[in-house]
Order: C-alpha cells, then sequence, then structure tokens
C-alpha cells in the first residue's frame, strides 16, 4: 500500500485538485492532514504515469507517493543551511568580509555537485582570513532566521519519542546555536580556525562533508539500536545525497536541481512541518 501526498502553502491547496488527483489515480478518501495545505489517499500501487502527474502539477503542490508502512521515523537527520535555516552560513560571513558575490557562486556551483565538496570549502574559507571571531556572533543576530516549521517538526518528533540530530558542511560556530534554538539533540559540523580573535582562514580537518554525513547516519543509529530505514532525513545540497538515499525517507527540501533528480520526495512550496505531513501527522 502506498500513499500520496499532497502539500502546499498554507491556504493554497485546492480541494478540486485533490479530489481530481484521487479520482485519477483510483485512490481511497481523502484525510486532510492541514485545511487547504495538506492532504493525502491510500493507493494500492504506484502509477504508472505518477512522475508526468507530478510534473504537470509541480507549480501548484508538491505531489509524492511513499509507502503507506512504516511512515512515521523514529530519527531526524538534517542538513542546516539552506534547510533548517534560510542562508548559507559562509555566505553570510563573506558578506561581512567584502566578498560575498564571489563566495556565493561557488556555493551555489559547490550545492548543485559541479565542484568538489572539500576543495570548494577549503577556497571559500581562505577567504574569510582575518574576519574577526565577534562576526560571527553578528550574523547569527543580524543575518541568519530559521526555516518555518523547524521547532513544531523536532517537537513532535520528541514527543513520538525520536531523536534529531543536525549535521552540516558547515560550522560549530553555527550548529551550535541552531541546534540549541531548535532543540536538537545533537550536532556535527566543521570547525573554523580562530587564532587571536579573528579566522585564520583554514578549517579544521578531517572536513565534513558528503561521506561523512553518511557515517553520521550509521553511526548515531547504530549507537541509538534503530536501522536506517527507521530515519528520515532533509538536506538541499549534493553533499547530503548520501544521506538523502540512505534514509527510510530522504527528503529534497527547496532542493538544487541535481538533487532533486536524484531523490523520491521532494518539497518545494511547503516548510519544514512538510515533513511531519509526509509522516502521516495532522495538524495540531
Amino acid at each position: 500500500m502506498f500513499i500520496a501526498s499532497l502539500i502546499t502553502k498554507p491556504g493554497s491547496l485546492d480541494p478540486a485538485l485533490v479530489d481530481s488527483l484521487r479520482n485519477a489515480f483510483g485512490g481511497a478518501e481523502v484525510i486532510w492532514l492541514a485545511p487547504d495545505e495538506a492532504a493525502e489517499f491510500a493507493l494500492p500501487a504506484r502509477p504508472s504515469n505518477f512522475d508526468e502527474v507530478r510534473a504537470s502539477v509541480a507549480d501548484q503542490i508538491d505531489l509524492n507517493i511513499l509507502p503507506a508502512e512504516g511512515r512515521a521515523k523514529r530519527m531526524l537527520l538534517a542538513d542546516m543551511d539552506s534547510t533548517m535555516i534560510q542562508q548559507e552560513c559562509i555566505d553570510e560571513l563573506a558578506e561581512e568580509a567584502g566578498v560575498g558575490a564571489h563566495v556565493k557562486d561557488i556555493t551555489a556551483r559547490a550545492m548543485n555537485g559541479e565542484l568538489d565538496f572539500e576543495g570548494a570549502l577549503i577556497e571559500r574559507v581562505a577567504l574569510l582570513r582575518g574576519l574577526p571571531e565577534s562576526v560571527i556572533d553578528k550574523v547569527v543576530a543580524e543575518r541568519i532566521t530559521l526555516m518555518p516549521g523547524g521547532k513544531e517538526l523536532i517537537a513532535r518528533m520528541h514527543d513520538a519519542g525520536g531523536h534529531a540530530a543536525l549535521v552540516s558542511g558547515g560550522f560549530t560556530a553555527f550548529t551550535q546555536r541552531v541546534s540549541a534554538l531548535l532543540g536538537f539533540d545533537e550536532n556535527r559540523a566543521n570547525t573554523l580556525i580562530v587564532a587571536d580573535g579573528a579566522l585564520t582562514g583554514e578549517v579544521g580537518r578531517p572536513i565534513l562533508g558528503k561521506q561523512a554525513k553518511v557515517d553520521a547516519l550509521e553511526e548515531i543509529t547504530a549507537r541509538l539500536g534503530l536501522s536506517e530505514a527507521d530515519v528520515i532525513a532533509v538536506g538541499d545540497g549534493a553533499n547530503d545525497l548520501g544521506m538523502l538515499n540512505r534514509a527510510g525517507l530522504g527528503v529534497a527540501l527547496h532542493a538544487k536541481p541535481s538533487v532533486q533528480a536524484e531523490c523520491d520526495l521532494r518539497v518545494n512550496h511547503g516548510d519544514l512541518t512538510a515533513l511531519l505531513y509526509l509522516q502521516g501527522y495532522a495538524k495540531i
């Protein structure tokens, strides 16, 4: 048995469109998880024309199909930049250093899989050399905003006995703050090297990249006595693909085109509450 999930921005899900898709797919009764925002219906099998139908409604809704069994997961494994927060931290630091445009271009290419992640990170961090360490607090206070739905996502999963881990190719100076704000149980990221109150332009080794996120998935699930099928992972960049493809549910959230092309579950209209709806949770 499968579930067809339909999610969009609050107040934008047209009941007529939901009914039309249910009829086209031969689905069961529609269940509304959030009025005019999230609905679903059961299906006996994945429709052969699903990809074509999804493409035809992609400008209106996030249409996904996933197995009905075992939807509610016991662990969240999340990327941070452009996922749990709405910015890329290194881009915001670069703006303070006066090299914003150059660094943003490198970041975008790296996240789309066009550049080697580790090499791109080393190159970008080098451009931050001499930036006062105090700028990190300034960036957090003035430039960083949380992705809507993050606190609710983690709280609901905690209420169900779940665990939440933040695993970022960014920096501990940010993950520690974001983790505390959102209620994550643990966080992992790279370390910016500081000397005499300023960034040295270097990043600690080993660098946490694509493989390190897979390693985190393996290590944390083993420690907690969980399987990888018990995990819902979320991210947006090419360095997230390893964990997204290994987790029980891997969700590409507002992801780069190359990432969406490799992920079955895609969220472009909804926010982080979409991860609750995909698991079958109704809005409280």
